[in-house]
């Protein structure tokens, strides 16, 4: 969907590039939504046909611990049976949830419902300022939708906060509507329909009151973890009460010698795909390869994909900051412009790449930030030069390709500290 949001964007520049294109180009949201949904369910075929060719037993039923060597399991029919085991790992991830309010649940739905969708959203608030939030808004924006974004406080808490308020100016000025500080109090039905019409209220950090009136309502203020009714407490596995994720060490061992958790259902960690399939990889060749590496939960490469997209590893400038101390980091930076950007009259001065370095480690670079088309691609590459411990110097002396967007961390010299105008003038 996102991908179908940038196509929409190309089109808008295509003439630039000598395509003629009418003027009114229209997308089909259930067409979208099909072709969307016919690939989830080749990928979940796929990962049933592996599990068979590996000689893996897959039982589509509810389990739940008994003891610390045994579960129960029921299956659709309720048939029960229990299985016992050496070890278990627990991969149950998450769940989207909803706010504490009325008419939440009878009438919003979440990014899960959202992929599937089978009309069109119509006008559309999104709660929430996670990066799930900012994506939806700003596909849902990209192929036409009105979209609203209600946000309580910061955008992307835990991101760098300085690339977080550039997505937000770089959405807005592209019509991405904000209403922030703010949180929703109430959600009420004023007509039925596909989509249906809602009116949403909310209360300002003023105290004043905002109401309006839309077709859909996306939730994204977070996920819960799924570990209630799963037996836990009768192994006393060891959870945060404040979020029911289960603690483990850096081993992903629990409270329980012998019962391991990896993913979205740990306490502290990263909430990513490619984090639970290293985590569990890693866990495996430990249990019965004898390995011993552990999971880096640190220099994890990541992107969001919101319309202009951050790709970013290691630590953000402020965790930096609070780690090494403020007189122990510098910050080097620029804008540029794409080359894909030349021929339009996009922002020169939108794209922005940032590395945070330690001084008293021969400016060794603790974190990598990209803001671009492409950045999870131009991010994959530059995390291994952040997880090897790639100093500065080390940037500035890889030769860059051209003409790529990735070639300004070759060439960055200008830093944070002197002051100086990091702003796009000229080739």
């Amino acid at each position: 969907m996102h991908k179908a949001a940038i196509i929409g964007e190309d089109l808008k520049d295509a003439a630039a590039f000598g395509w003629q294109v009418p003027e009114q180009v229209l997308h089909d949201w259930s067409s979208m939504v099909d072709e969307v949904q016919k690939y989830v369910k080749s990928l979940n075929f796929g990962y049933r046909k592996v599990l068979r060719e590996r000689s893996v037993t897959y039982l589509n039923a509810y389990a739940q611990f008994v003891d610390a060597h045994t579960v129960k399991v029921t299956d659709k029919k309720n048939k029960i049976q229990h299985i016992t085991a050496r070890d278990f790992i627990i991969a149950v991830g998450g769940r989207p949830k909803y706010p504490d309010i009325p008419g939440a649940k009878e009438y919003g739905i979440t990014s899960d419902d959202l992929f599937s969708l089978k009309y069109h959203p119509g006008k559309c608030l999104v709660v929430g300022a996670s990066y799930i939030a900012l994506e939806c808004a700003g596909f849902l924006h990209g192929i036409g939708v009105d979209c609203t974004v209600m946000v309580r406080s910061i955008l992307l808490r835990g991101f760098d906060q300085q690339l977080a308020e550039m997505i937000g100016e770089h959405m807005t000025e592209h019509g991405v509507k904000f209403i922030r500080p703010c949180v929703p109090t109430k959600v009420e039905k004023v007509s039925d329909g596909k989509p249906g019409l809602y009116k949403v209220s909310g209360k300002m950090d003023s105290g004043e009151i905002v109401e309006g009136e839309y077709n859909t309502i996306l939730f994204a203020v977070g996920r819960t973890a799924c570990t209630e009714n799963i037996g836990l407490e009768h192994i006393d596995v060891k959870i945060n009460p404040s979020n029911g994720k289960i603690i483990v060490d850096k081993e992903e061992r629990t409270s329980v010698s012998n019962v391991y958790a990896v993913g979205d259902v740990i306490d502290g960690k990263l909430e990513l795909t490619p984090v639970a399939i290293q985590a569990g990889k890693l866990l495996a060749q430990r249990l019965y390869n004898n390995q011993t590496t552990l999971t880096d939960y640190v220099n994890v490469p990541t992107t969001v994909f919101t319309p202009l997209e951050y790709g970013f590893v290691g630590l953000s400038e402020e965790d930096a900051i609070k780690h090494y101390g403020s007189d122990d980091i510098e910050v080097y930076h620029s804008f540029f412009q794409p080359l894909e950007y030349a021929l339009t009259d996009r922002d020169s001065n939108k794209c922005y790449g940032k590395l945070v370095c330690v001084k008293s480690e021969e400016e060794r670079v603790v974190g990598f930030h990209v803001l671009s088309p492409h950045a999870g691609e131009i991010t994959q590459g530059f995390a291994i030069g952040v997880k090897l411990r790639a100093k500065k110097s080390d940037f500035a002396n890889l030769i860059g390709i051209h003409p790529t967007s990735a070639e300004i961390f070759t060439t960055l010299n200008i830093t944070k500290s002197s002051g100086e105008s990091v702003a796009k003038t000229s080739c």
